[in-house]
């Protein structure tokens, strides 16, 4: 499996007034933007999901959206409490595999520091291993077996400004 992992793009602040829940923060207009650019920096190299799944908070179901409308992929997005703010890897990774372990390319949406610890573990088994997912920032893993620990080889990690110089 390919397992993409895609941080949300640029979101108003927290304790942004008319925001006051986490979970309703949008994308501001520049991380609409800019997300865009990377998602259509993504299709220039070909890439293709079979899977789109997002944690439902708003920036990034957002995000998502942004992704599945350039890949004309919308009826590939599903979304996942396990991947909110809070959310369990563990039952993210039994999600992953009991329902779309047959497919190829999966793409995870979601947040941090969750997603850097997500990473750590299925590249070393512990969740400690230091890595930066800057908002907009996309890793590929290479995994064999998906399951709750070391089983992936990284492939690579973009930064959101190394994709939108890309297109």
């Amino acid at each position: 499996m390919e397992l993409f992992i895609l941080r949300h793009a640029i979101a108003v602040p927290h304790g942004t007034k008319g925001y006051e829940h986490d979970g309703e923060r949008p994308l501001t207009p520049e991380g609409e933007r800019k997300m865009k650019q990377i998602a259509e920096a993504l299709r220039a190299l070909d890439l293709s999901f079979d899977l789109i799944l997002s944690s439902p908070l708003t920036r990034a179901r957002q995000t998502a959206e942004i992704v599945a409308g350039v890949f004309d992929a919308k009826s590939k997005l599903k979304f996942s409490g396990h991947l909110a703010v809070g959310g369990d890897p563990r039952a993210l990774v039994a999600e992953v595999t009991q329902n779309y372990d047959s497919f190829e390319r999966v793409m995870l949406v979601g947040h941090e520091p969750y997603l850097s610890e997500l990473i750590a573990v299925l590249l070393s088994g512990d969740s400690t291993l230091s890595i930066t997912m800057k908002k907009g920032g996309l890793c590929k893993l290479a995994v064999d077996a998906l399951h709750y620990g070391r089983c992936a080889t990284l492939e690579w990690l973009l930064t959101p400004r190394l994709m939108t110089r890309m297109r």
